[in-house]
């Protein structure tokens, strides 16, 4: 018995290694279906709610070891946690992502379906919901959620405009049920056939629909990527050079819009020497347009992630809202306070929040809604600023996470963000990945990460709503309500 339990443990595991591969940098996206299809056959193949939990739990790590063990770069080799510590803490960090396919195992066995209900409705509303919710968890982590792996040549991902990166995960967790289904021989074959064709097809079909419309002309924009070292950023030796560098860098574009990455002034802005701040001013105006800076703000003894603007149009600034735990604020401070100030080095570890409203800044005859960072993990805050913006700025600094699949996975992020909201998302980075992405997820250029480089391109400016934008993710949380009731119903009609 204990051998079967490690087999089918082991099975599970290797699936959600499996699932990685649907992600950036692989993109395989058919191979995130396929992964969670054998989960759920091993599901409906448990002998009760705590075997589903355990299977859960390892698919669960598979996933999250594979797909988001970075944080251990940024932990060990940045944050110069010890060994001894950096292990454990990403190990536990794993784990309590793991708990939430646990849990998604264990409520979809205690409704206790009708293997079609079960496979057809309940796991793949179970799925999702959980997945909705460990994006309100603690902050929210919503990363490698299944949806984001159908960004953005998967006929699913025609699903983004209407429900959402949750309702993409959705539907892929449907099609995953039929896929069991027919492993396992219930229901009627022809039905589960009809059933995939309609939502694979119908996914094709919605990426043809034209949910914004183009405002205005074309312009150019440059986006600059400095490549400044994660050791070397915040050393008060480098300044100089920094400052340099992007003057050159920025300088060299004739472009309307320049956009430099997230802290790419290592500086609080009343620091930036008059003089600096004159020549790229003055610059930008020569263009007809401005620049998008990320630098730091300070107020009321706050210090907050922003980015600030020069140019043509007046001054104006925009405040990180939502902050990375630990990375950038404390929380429970009088506990864990001792993380940040005696075992971490991360230098932006004590911020305030910018705040709500923050209106789009208005440059470049361009209402641009910026994001920071892991601020574009959160679609239903992206669209806060919809329908009034007309372009998506993300500035990142994802030198934190080395060489790894981190900045592919966020760039995959910020893809489903564009599909979302049916307006293009510009992405200036300090190692990458620096890129632009059309209205409809594809990116239309992109730098080679870990160099020095500026990415100038024509990108468009658009007007409208996507469904998505107007209701957010009341559809798709709707929508798994009415999955799960029809899943308690069939059970007065399941047999025995």
């Amino acid at each position: 018995m204990r051998i079967k339990n490690f087999n089918q443990c082991a099975l599970a595991f290797c699936a959600g290694l499996f699932a990685v591969l649907g992600f950036a940098p692989f993109s395989i996206f058919p191979f995130a279906v396929f992964a969670l299809a054998a989960l759920f056959v091993q599901w409906q193949r448990a002998e009760n709610a705590r075997a589903a939990a355990r299977l859960g739990f390892c698919f669960g790590l598979g996933l999250f070891c594979a797909g988001v063990g970075w944080i251990y770069i940024a932990l060990h080799d940045y944050g110069n946690m010890p060994l001894a510590l950096a292990l454990p803490a990403t190990g536990l960090f794993v784990a309590l992502l793991a708990l939430f396919p646990a849990l998604a195992g264990y409520a979809q066995a205690r409704l206790d379906a009708p293997g079609w209900a079960r496979l057809a409705l309940v796991i793949p509303a179970v799925w999702a919901l959980l997945e909705w919710l460990r994006g309100l968890f603690f902050t929210g982590f919503p990363w490698l959620a299944m949806g984001y792996s159908q960004a953005a040549s998967s006929p699913l991902a025609g699903y983004a405009p209407l429900l959402g990166v949750y309702g993409v995960s959705l539907t892929a967790a449907a099609i995953a049920g039929l896929l069991a289904m027919m492993w396992l021989r219930i229901g009627r074959l022809g039905l589960v056939l009809i059933a995939l064709s309609l939502l694979w097809f119908g996914g094709e079909a919605l990426r043809l629909v034209g949910w914004t419309r183009a405002q205005d002309e074309s312009f150019k924009v440059s986006l600059l990527q400095g490549n400044i070292p994660q050791e070397m950023k915040f050393r008060e030796e480098r300044l100089a050079n920094t400052l340099e560098t992007y003057r050159r860098m920025a300088q060299q574009s004739d472009a309307r819009l320049i956009v430099l990455p997230e802290t790419a002034l290592p500086l609080l802005r009343h620091q930036v020497p008059e003089n600096y701040a004159a020549i790229l001013r003055d610059h930008a105006r020569r263009n007809g347009g401005d620049l998008i800076i990320g630098a730091f703000e300070s107020g009321e003894g706050r210090y907050y992630n922003s980015v600030i603007t020069l140019g043509t149009a007046e001054s104006q600034s925009y405040r990180k809202n939502h902050l990375v735990p630990f990375g950038e604020f404390i929380p429970l401070r009088p506990v864990l306070g001792w993380l940040i100030n005696e075992v971490l080095n991360i230098p932006m570890s004590d911020l305030a929040r910018g705040g709500l409203p923050q209106v789009p800044l208005a440059v470049a005859g361009q209402k641009v809604a910026v994001n920071i960072c892991y601020e574009d993990v959160f679609g239903e805050e992206i669209i806060r600023a919809l329908p009034e913006a007309t372009l998506l700025v993300n500035v990142s600094n994802d030198a934190w996470y080395g060489n790894s699949h981190a900045a592919m996975q966020h760039n995959q992020i910020s893809q489903m963000r564009a599909l979302e909201t049916g307006r293009m998302m510009l992405r200036a980075t300090n190692t990458g990945v620096t890129s632009v992405i059309g209205r409809d997820g594809r990116v239309l250029a992109m730098l080679p990460q870990h160099e020095e480089g500026v990415l100038t391109a024509q990108v468009q400016g658009y007007a409208g709503s996507t469904p998505y934008v107007r209701f957010g993710n009341a559809p798709v949380l709707g929508l798994i309500a009415l999955m799960l009731g029809a899943g308690f119903r069939s059970r007065e009609k399941k047999p025995g």
